[in-house]
């Protein structure tokens, strides 16, 4: 399943610069990935080294075993995956998202992945309510420009037809950073076309975005404090 969606960032701290973009992302179940073309493959490949554990194990077996190390068993229950999928051997996923169900087809939790671009990865594991709604405190270094305190209030709701995830960032009572991804369903794999080379563009913007912030002279917060 693809999503055909617009991804906006925001920052409101000291220096106030939004963005946005079109794009697509991938919703897969990890037990059955998306069986594509040949001539399709080189643009839509979902691989374990890509996202957390071991390259060497399933994207599937990965989580269930981060998620035993938290005490969750889904007991062959449902995942569904949103994320980037790798194309032309390049993917950058700055947040994949991971709605775990148990054998009975219940929520049971959420794992939101997030990705620098030095090549970090780290997982938070979200309870969320009846309306896809969760916090937890912020863990991971992800911008040059953020410090590593704070909490995030997410809203990650199950796709349908519609997506909608949005992540605000509040530190020192107020919100220093957002981000969404809001979207409708599509239908076949147009937008491979439409839009080529998708994770590139992704990981270029934000790095362009980082660029326009640092000659706006906004201090740099080194990575040690990660």
């Amino acid at each position: 399943m693809i999503y055909d969606v617009v991804i906006t960032h925001t920052r409101r701290d000291r220096v106030e610069r939004s963005f946005s973009n079109r794009a697509y992302l991938w919703l897969v179940d990890l037990d059955e990935l998306p069986r594509l073309p040949w001539y399709v493959k080189p643009f839509a490949r979902f691989e374990s080294r890509d996202h957390l554990g071991s390259p060497g194990k399933s994207i599937r077996e990965n989580l269930d075993e981060w998620l035993a190390g938290h005490g969750i068993a889904l007991d062959g229950g449902q995942v569904l995956m949103l994320a980037n999928a790798r194309v032309l051997g390049y993917v950058f996923n700055p947040l994949s998202v991971y709605w775990c169900h148990d054998a009975a087809g219940e929520l049971k939790c959420v794992v939101a992945e997030v990705h620098n671009t030095y090549g970090g990865r780290h997982c938070y594991l979200l309870r969320t309510d009846d309306e896809g709604r969760a916090s937890v405190d912020k863990e991971f270094y992800v911008s040059p420009f953020l410090e590593v305190d704070g909490h995030y209030v997410m809203r990650l709701p199950k796709p349908g037809n519609q997506l909608s995830v949005t992540i605000a960032l509040r530190q020192n009572g107020k919100t220093t950073f957002s981000a969404s991804m809001k979207g409708t369903r599509s239908s076949g794999l147009r937008l491979l076309l439409r839009r080529p080379l998708m994770p590139q563009r992704v990981s270029a913007l934000i790095r362009r975005h980082g660029i326009a912030l640092y000659l706006r002279r906004l201090p740099i917060v080194p990575r040690s404090s990660e």
